[in-house]
């Protein structure tokens, strides 16, 4: 099963290059996530839309893209074309870290026409007559959003997705050059390593390692937003504190000579779709000057890593992966294991 996510900035002719692209790929269909998000405007009480600016920052809208693109595959197999303006990384990672999960490979590509021809669509856009100031307010929209993708291609984009400049090419034209592409294997699938979907609760085990100023070693995973620390899900038979050697050894190429010492434990409680379990951070030590220049990331899961600063971290982890940090470095200071439950200690 395979999903050809469409990316582009608005006004680059994703869904128009779409539909051309459907006649084109044997056994495809498309699939726009702009209906979810239609959708939801209709069901989300006005106040949980006031709270975010665009429906693709309601973790739902992403969960929903998620599940919809795999039950359409489960049902009709083949290839799902997708035409989605996608410029935050963190989603990217979470939404194709997701197709990951479920076995659907991702083939990303971006139309990419020169600034001033994206401009000119803009201006040349029809809109919906039924809206009040829709002219404005809609080629305002894809104006306000040039700025992002701008920026989306000088940190990410281009060297996530394979470019297709599409500024003299009519939409059949681009989605011609697009199948060729992607049958061609021009189009990779996305490198995003395949974590199977938990069944239950699980037990992950984390290792927090520390350079010669107290900095603590965080990772970047393709595969979901958010930093993390190296580590992993415990395998079954394998004891916790071994689990984080292996991570650590698979995530960063570094060997930990001795079994690391246990810092928290903390109770993740379920929350649908995720079924929480056991979180467990260890202490593996100081790494010297040659230790840390010797960190290698595998491509496939990993992008990037630093040592930071506990505030710096703040920034960096999602919250509850924060207070479980903070409170390991308050169990290493103490030299005492810390008891857990959704990051608050207890007893």
């Amino acid at each position: 099963m395979t999903v050809v996510w469409i990316n582009g900035a608005f006004g680059a002719g994703k869904t128009t290059t779409a539909r051309e692209l459907i006649e084109l790929i044997p056994n495809s269909t498309l699939f726009d996530p702009e209906v979810i998000g239609g959708a939801l405007t209709h069901l989300l009480p006005p106040k949980r839309l006031a709270e975010v600016g665009d429906y693709q920052d309601l973790p739902m809208w992403r969960r929903l893209v998620i599940d919809t693109a795999a039950a359409m595959l489960a049902d009709l197999g083949g290839t799902l074309v997708v035409p989605m303006t996608l410029l935050r990384q963190e989603y990217r990672d979470e939404i194709f870290g997701g197709l990951a999960a479920r076995r659907i490979e991702v083939r990303h590509v971006l139309l990419a026409p020169a600034e001033t021809i994206l401009r000119e669509r803009i201006a040349s856009r029809e809109t919906p007559e039924d809206l009040p100031d829709g002219e404005i307010r809609v080629r305002q929209w894809c104006y306000d959003h040039i700025e992002p993708y701008r920026s989306a291609l000088a940190s990410w984009l281009t060297a996530d997705a394979h470019p297709v400049d599409t500024g003299t090419l009519t939409p059949y034209e681009a989605a011609a050059r697009v199948a060729e592409a992607v049958g061609s294997g021009a189009v990779p699938a996305c490198d995003i390593v395949q974590t199977p979907e938990p069944t239950g609760e699980t037990v992950a085990a984390g290792v927090l390692l520390f350079d010669d100023h107290d900095r603590v070693l965080l990772v970047d995973p393709t595969y979901k937003p958010g930093w993390e620390f190296p580590g992993g899900v415990v395998e079954p038979g394998e004891a916790p504190a071994r689990a984080g050697m292996r991570e650590v050894r698979e995530e960063t190429g570094l060997l930990l000579d001795d079994v690391p010492a246990l810092l928290v434990v903390d109770w993740e409680r379920p929350a649908p779709p995720a079924y929480g379990g056991l979180r467990m951070l260890f202490d593996g030590g100081r790494l010297d000057s040659a230790d840390a220049g010797r960190v290698l990331l595998p491509g496939q899961e990993l992008r990037d890593w630093r040592f930071v600063t506990e505030d710096e971290a703040a920034g960096l982890l999602p919250p509850v992966r924060y207070e479980r940090l903070r409170w390991a470095l308050r169990a290493r200071e103490r030299g005492a294991a810390l008891y857990l439950e959704a990051g608050t200690p207890v007893g």
